[in-house]
C-alpha cells in the first residue's frame, strides 16, 4: 500500500466531510434563530445531499475516461464554502443554496478520491478504504463540535471559521496534484492490456449491493439528523451536549471503520457487512428506549462501530463488482445511494412536526433487519481469469 496516497487522500477526506457533518450540527441554531420548522432544516439536509446525488455519477464518470485530480482541491473548496455560506444568510432560499454548492463540492472529491485510494491500495484494498473512511468519520465527528463551538462564541456567522481549514487542506491538495497524476499514469500502465472480459462488471449483484449503500445510508442520516435535536427535546439536554452525542458516535465509528476494513481483507467483505448490521437490530431500538442521557451515550459507541464497520466493506465491494468502472461505482456508493439517505431526511422530519422527534427515529430503527437479510443475496466477486 501508498500510504503517502491515502493519508493525503484521507486528509481531504476528512476535510470535506467536516463539512458535511457540521450542516446536522447547525440545525438547531437555525431553527432558533430563523424560526424554521422541523421539516425545513431537514430540507437543508435534502438540498446538499440531493446535489450529491445528481452530479457524482457525472463526476465518477469522468475519472474514469480522464484523470481529474484538480476535482480534489476544488470539491474541498466548495464544500466548505457552501457550509460557511449558510451562516451568513438569513433567507431560506439562499440557505438551500449555499447547500447545494456545498453538495456539489462533495460530489467532486469523493469519486476521483475513492479511485485514487483503490490505486494506491495494493492487495489491502479493504484497510485502505478503511482509512480513507476514517477521514470521513473523523470529519463527521470534529464537525459538530467544531461548528457548534464556533456558533455559540459567534453565532451563525461563526460558519466562517470552516473556511480557514477548509482553504489550508484545499492549498495543500494542490500542490500534490502532479504526483497523484504520477499514480494514475503508473496504475494505468499496469493495467495496459486487461480487457472486460478478464474483469467482468456484475451490475445485478453491484445493484442489490446499492440499496444496502441506501440502508446504511438513511439510518446514518436519520440518525445524524435528530440525534441532536432527540437529545435536546427528548432528553432536555444542552446544545452543546446533543453535538457531543454526534461527536461521540462518529468517533467510535472511527474504530468501527479500523476494524471493518481489516477484518474484511481477512475474513471476507459480505461477512463483515452481514455482522454489522445484525448488530445494529437490537441496538437502535435500545437508544430510543432509554431514558437516560448517560445510558444512551453508551449506547452511540456500538452504533458508531457498527455503523462505520460496513462502509469499507461496502465500497470496496461495489469496486470489485464493476473493476471496468470504478470511479462510476465509487461515485454511486459514495455518493447517489449515499445521498439518498440525505433525501430521505424531509420525510423524516415531516414525521417529527406531526408525531415528535422519537417517532422520526422509530423510522429507521426496523431497517437494519432488512438489509442484514439482503447482505446474505450477495455473492463474491469473480476473479480475474
Amino acid at each position: 500500500m501508498k500510504y503517502r496516497f491515502v493519508g493525503l487522500l484521507s486528509l481531504g477526506h476528512l476535510m470535506t466531510d467536516i463539512n458535511q457533518g457540521a450542516i446536522p450540527a447547525l440545525l438547531p441554531f437555525l431553527i432558533a434563530e430563523h424560526h424554521f420548522s422541523y421539516t425545513a432544516v431537514a430540507g437543508i439536509v435534502f438540498a446538499t445531499n440531493f446535489a450529491s446525488t445528481l452530479v457524482q455519477p457525472v463526476f465518477g464518470h469522468a475519472a474514469d475516461r480522464f484523470s481529474k485530480p484538480w476535482f480534489l482541491p476544488l470539491g474541498i473548496l466548495m464544500a466548505g464554502l457552501g457550509v460557511s455560506l449558510i451562516g451568513l444568510f438569513a433567507s431560506y432560499k439562499l440557505i438551500i443554496m449555499a447547500a447545494v454548492l456545498s453538495g456539489i463540492g462533495v460530489a467532486a472529491y469523493h469519486p476521483e478520491a475513492a479511485r485514487l485510494v483503490n490505486f494506491a491500495s495494493g492487495e489491502e484494498k479493504g484497510t485502505a478504504m478503511s482509512y480513507f473512511g476514517v477521514g470521513g468519520t473523523l470529519g463527521f465527528a470534529i464537525g459538530p463540535i467544531f461548528a457548534t463551538t464556533a456558533l455559540i462564541y459567534f453565532g451563525l456567522k461563526g460558519t466562517l471559521a470552516l473556511l480557514i481549514p477548509v482553504s489550508f487542506i484545499a492549498l495543500v491538495m494542490l500542490t500534490q496534484i502532479p504526483k497523484l497524476s504520477r499514480l494514475e499514469k503508473t496504475m494505468n500502465s499496469r493495467q495496459t492490456g486487461q480487457t472486460p472480459a478478464a474483469l467482468p462488471d456484475q451490475w445485478a449483484p453491484f445493484t442489490r449491493l446499492t440499496f444496502n449503500v441506501i440502508g446504511r445510508s438513511v439510518i446514518f442520516f436519520g440518525l445524524n439528523t435528530f440525534i441532536p435535536l432527540y437529545w435536546i427535546t427528548v432528553l432536555n439536554q444542552s446544545k452543546v451536549s446533543g453535538g457531543a452525542a454526534l461527536t461521540v458516535m462518529s468517533a467510535a465509528g472511527v474504530v468501527g471503520n479500523i476494524l471493518g476494513g481489516k477484518l474484511a481483507d481477512r475474513f471476507g467483505h459480505i461477512k463483515i457487512m452481514f455482522i454489522g448490521f445484525s448488530l445494529l437490530i437490537p441496538l437502535v431500538p435500545a437508544l430510543i428506549w432509554v431514558n437516560n442521557p448517560h445510558i444512551a451515550m453508551l449506547l452511540l459507541v456500538p452504533i458508531g462501530m457498527a455503523l462505520f464497520g460496513v462502509y469499507s466493506p461496502l465500497i470496496v465491494m461495489g469496486q470489485k463488482y464493476l473493476p471496468n468502472h470504478i470511479g462510476l461505482s465509487s461515485g454511486i456508493t459514495l455518493g447517489v445511494a449515499v445521498a439518498i439517505g440525505g433525501v430521505v431526511a424531509p420525510l423524516l422530519g415531516k414525521v417529527a412536526d406531526i408525531y415528535g422527534v422519537w417517532m422520526a427515529l422509530a423510522g429507521v430503527a426496523f431497517l437494519p433487519v432488512l438489509f442484514a437479510g439482503l447482505t446474505l443475496t450477495l455473492p463474491e466477486h469473480k476473479k480475474r481469469s
